[in-house]
């Protein structure tokens, strides 16, 4: 209970505060964790009368009336840290790590705003971060709609990139805290001595996929990433299939690949990624996100960002402590999201199946 916690509640844009906000912070008032915490929220070119509901709903009111943040957050301290533009979910939520980093928290846990945590939330998550080798905690996310079946155990990197989430839709069995490949952003603490070391989110990949990435480089740098399964929230989760959405989730995986992978590993699934990118034109032409693709490609053929990807992997692979051979035990051949099921989808999870059973014997490094 002496760890000072920073919580940082997802971006605010346009009016997406008055869906969530006051549900979502009436679920951290009830917290049990005695230490000094803070709330940190950024603002992304919100308009005026948005900015003035989130001061208002911090400061406690509502249409009932005053509500303060104490006892969970002493003296009601909060912090609102305003972006002109609309900066994204990476550089919205690295603002509130940085200014709670310089201000000396220990721990810098984020929540979704469309999330509602049970009251021991917190502290089940401070637990779990108790041993020296963990660097990042996920709480157990569930279904707000369903509160019975899972939003997500932790979320699993195919080995060509694509992240979902571990146990979407299905029933929870009880199980014990694990390891998982990298957490959700919509419910994880992170411990800050081991963000000072590896870094922020990548801004660059705006939205989607950043989760995945600090992940990956947490296990690289040599700490793990686990699941407290006993500490729950509920997540008012909605599939997107926005034609935008596709854009940043498959340059980021891409990116994301590119940095972190050896380039022996790069080498041995470059004939798979062939492949998947020839279903994937097919795969964008049908669902309507065939000019994204496009932009996708356009964006590796820009040379600037290539001085980008080479910087970041340079600084990732000499940083590096845990080989690929460890980190790829953890990486899936099989592409799962009942969203997106098919039988294009089953035949390519046989496909890849076989060949990665067959990569992963061979790497070595």
């Amino acid at each position: 209970m002496n760890k000072k916690i920073a919580i940082i509640i997802s971006p605010n844009y346009q009016d997406y505060a008055k869906k969530y906000l006051a549900e979502c912070l009436a679920g951290l008032r009830k917290q049990d964790y005695a230490g000094e915490v803070k709330i940190f929220i950024a603002d992304n070119e919100s308009a005026e009368a948005s900015y003035e509901y989130v001061k208002k709903i911090l400061d406690g009111e509502d249409s009932e009336g005053k509500i303060p943040l104490a006892p969970f957050v002493k003296g009601g301290k909060y912090e609102i840290l305003r972006n002109k533009n609309n900066d994204g979910f990476a550089k919205g939520n690295n603002d509130c790590m940085r200014s709670a980093l310089k201000q000396g928290f220990d721990y810098i846990v984020l929540f979704n705003m469309d999330t509602v945590a049970e009251p021991d939330c917190v502290s089940k998550m401070v637990a779990a971060a108790e041993p020296e080798f963990v660097g990042a905690v996920q709480a157990r996310l569930m279904l707000y709609g369903d509160k019975n079946k899972i939003n997500s155990l932790g979320n699993v990197t195919h080995f060509l990139g694509f992240g979902y989430a571990s146990g979407y839709g299905e029933e929870y069995r009880e199980e014990m805290a694990k390891e998982i490949c990298y957490p959700s952003g919509a419910a994880v603490l992170f411990k800050a001595e081991v963000l000072e070391k590896v870094g922020l989110f990548d801004e660059t990949m705006w939205m989607y996929n950043e989760d995945q990435d600090l992940g990956w480089r947490l296990w690289l740098a040599g700490f793990k990433c686990v699941l407290a399964a006993d500490a729950v929230v509920y997540h008012k989760y909605e599939f997107s299939r926005s034609v935008k959405k596709y854009y940043f989730l498959d340059r980021n995986r891409i990116i994301a690949i590119l940095k972190n992978y050896r380039l022996a590993t790069l080498v041995m699934i470059f004939p798979a990624f062939l492949v998947m990118e020839i279903g994937l034109l097919f795969f964008a032409a049908r669902g309507g996100w065939f000019k994204e693709k496009i932009k996708v490609y356009g964006y590796f053929l820009n040379l600037n960002n290539w001085r980008y990807l080479l910087a970041e992997r340079k600084k990732i692979q000499n940083a590096r402590t845990v080989p690929d051979r460890n980190i790829i035990k953890l990486f899936s051949s099989r592409i799962w999201h009942q969203e997106l099921d098919g039988p294009a989808l089953r035949l390519g999870n046989v496909v890849f199946n076989v060949y990665w059973q067959i990569v992963q014997r061979i790497i070595f490094w």
